[in-house]
């Protein structure tokens, strides 16, 4: 079974994984992600919560977009962008790998716990 899980993980890309994970690390990228999940914002918009000047957060945009959690679209002057979830679902999908392992390790350590206790109670009562 670890072995079938591990096989599981091979599967992700560690170049996406590690651009997501990378782009989500900063507390401003992420503000800036839960903006654009009620809709898409243009970097101005994007810009006034956080009181950075707009070439500091294009930087942050430029992070978000090379992770492939954002997608720019230009109308003229003004650059509006959008969220893309799939980068983030690959991410929890990876994480949840992990949890189902650890859940499995952890259900046959309590059972070993179990079998133990059973075993000492049945010691006990012989005595």
């Amino acid at each position: 079974m670890t072995q079938t899980l591990l096989n599981q993980m091979v599967n992700y890309s560690p170049r996406l994984l590690n651009r997501t994970f990378a782009a989500l690390a900063d507390p401003t990228r992420r503000r800036i992600l839960a903006h654009l999940a009620h809709g898409d914002r243009c970097v101005t918009d994007l810009a006034k919560p956080h009181r950075m000047s707009l070439p500091a957060v294009s930087k942050h945009l430029r992070v978000l977009e090379r992770a492939g959690l954002v997608r720019r679209k230009r109308s003229g002057r003004v650059h509006s962008l959008k969220l893309e979830a799939k980068p983030m679902q690959q991410a929890q999908a990876w994480i949840e790998e992990y949890r189902k392992f650890w859940e499995q390790r952890f259900d046959r350590l309590d059972e070993y716990l179990n079998q133990l206790q059973a075993k000492e109670k049945k010691h006990e009562l012989k005595k």
